[in-house]
């Protein structure tokens, strides 16, 4: 869950652009995600879908990206990703590891069997974690400046 905003591709360069530069385009780092998690929506502007996978960063986006939307200087995914303690099962007490299992980075930390947290320092935003939650208890914040 975004709360209602959308998570732009990784490499934004200027995210400011996306509504500038992207509805010319015809989609290319789209077409070019292997993991099908590029989005081009109704406005024409890519944004990520992490409910069927997450983002490898193999930079297929990168290199489909036409007009230089996309650049290997920035940050990856400007998002944060956190496990709402109300929502996760776990935290209730039911056994599960939902998240834990697709997490490459080993990013989701237990407080014992149970109360997963997410380690930002290990953290990549890749997404993989979340469309697997069965509860959908992983929710995304945007970093400053991700509007």
């Amino acid at each position: 869950m975004n709360k209602g905003k959308q998570i732009r591709p990784p490499y934004a360069a200027d995210l400011s652009r996306f509504g500038q530069t992207c509805p010319e385009c015809e989609g290319m780092c789209s077409n070019a995600c292997e993991e099908n998690i590029i989005i081009i929506g109704k406005d024409r502007t890519p944004h990520l879908d992490f409910s069927k996978g997450g983002c490898t960063y193999c930079g297929a986006c990168l290199e489909g990206c036409s007009p230089g939307v996309l650049s290997h200087a920035e940050e990856p995914i400007h998002a944060a990703v956190r496990i709402n303690p109300l929502k996760c099962v776990s935290w209730q007490g039911v056994m599960c590891f939902s998240c834990k299992e697709p997490c490459l980075d080993n990013a989701i930390d237990f407080k014992g069997l149970y109360k997963p947290e997410i380690n930002a320092s290990r953290c990549t935003s890749c997404g993989f974690c979340i469309g697997r939650c069965p509860s959908e208890a992983i929710e995304t914040t945007f970093f400053k400046g991700n509007e």
